[in-house]
């Protein structure tokens, strides 16, 4: 693959690298989420193998295109593939950039870049970089599984405190809570934004197309926390799935448990379906759901994006019930903002899911 010699040789190969090339000494906590070391030779694509490939990255700030229409600049992603394994993730045709599949490889080849917090810092205090605000959780989950173990987020907060550079996260994941030491004495010299995804509170739903994640009820003590500590924590209410999360009674049920967590705003993003999560998701609907196939047919077609209609029709029911449910919570920890509106369809998803941070 294009990117094998980026990987890290794993301990047993250590001996075989030259003396000028140590071994990058990776601070570990218990674990890979279930993942293991690869042996050196190149990844296979297409196995049941689940891989956390270590790899030390050129560079780790990534200028986003500026035809992307995203409410930020810059971004940091210091895991390739996530192993929350949501059925619908809009990042699963990137592995497809790595010859991985959209699949399986995505939930279970986790590329981990090893030297993220050496790199920020060195491009942090480079003469050029104008310290313009850095957003995370854009492309996959920094706070999955893996992270337990490799520890990376710890490193880049540090930096971007240090640097007073301002930045947002977007997480599924409640490892969050154990960097908050390090958010709190970044919001003392920077701006930061904190926002959680939570689509539904529907726990069998959850089991079935987050698996790999936090459950919504753990995911709401994360915003409680933050709200908590003075950061506050918005919402993500993403995604809405049709025939599955849609129903007024439903989304009733969901926004009064976010309003009441303290979130400082929600966002409802209805589903859209890029290629390669589109196929995932077709899938799983096939093999769980075959009832909804001819509603997913009606909606999508060959688009990536619901009709404007429906979705106005979520957004109209996610605001009544803010109303309803702000109405009984005044203050939820800060300025509410009420629900925005839907982007276009020819928006990317990182404008969706970052337009509150």
């Amino acid at each position: 693959m294009r990117w094998e010699q980026q990987r890290v040789a794993p301990p047993a190969a250590a001996a075989e690298l030259p003396l000028d090339l140590p071994e990058p000494q990776v601070a570990r906590g218990g674990g890979r989420g279930g993942l293991r070391l690869p042996d050196p030779v190149p990844i296979e694509s297409g196995t049941e193998d689940a891989y956390a490939i270590e790899i030390r990255a050129k560079s780790i700030i990534n200028r986003v295109p500026g035809e992307s229409h995203v409410p930020f600049a810059h971004t940091v992603n210091p895991y390739r593939g996530c192993g929350h394994a949501c059925r619908y993730c809009f990042a699963r045709g990137t592995h497809t950039y790595l010859d991985l599949d959209a699949g399986h490889d995505f939930d279970s080849k986790i590329v981990v870049k090893v030297n993220a917090a050496e790199l920020l810092r060195r491009e942090l205090a480079h003469p050029r970089w104008r310290g313009d605000p850095i957003a995370m959780g854009t492309n996959t989950d920094p706070y999955q599984r893996a992270e337990g173990r490799y520890r990376l987020m710890r490193g880049i907060l540090g930096a971007l405190r240090d640097r007073a550079n301002p930045f947002s996260v977007l997480t599924k994941g409640t490892l969050i809570l154990r960097d908050l030491d390090l958010f709190q004495q970044a919001a003392q010299r920077c701006e930061v934004s904190v926002a959680v995804s939570i689509g539904s509170v529907d726990e069998q739903l959850w089991r079935e197309v987050e698996p790999g994640t936090p459950s919504p009820l753990r995911r709401l003590d994360v915003v409680r926390q933050f709200v908590e500590v003075g950061i506050g924590c918005s919402v993500l209410m993403a995604p809405v799935l049709p025939g599955l999360s849609d129903s007024a009674e439903q989304i009733d049920e969901t926004v009064a448990a976010l309003t009441e967590a303290g979130a400082t705003g929600i966002t409802p993003i209805v589903l859209h379906l890029r290629p390669g999560a589109r196929e995932w998701y077709r899938k799983w609907l096939t093999e769980t759901r075959p009832d909804l196939l001819d509603l997913y047919s009606r909606l999508y077609r060959d688009r990536s994006y619901a009709p404007q209609s429906y979705q106005r029709e979520v957004l109209a029911a996610v605001a009544e019930a803010q109303q309803r449910h702000h109405e009984r919570h005044p203050d939820p920890g800060g300025e509410f903002r009420a629900v925005g509106p839907q982007p276009p369809a020819e928006s990317t998803s990182e404008a969706a899911q970052l337009s509150l941070l």
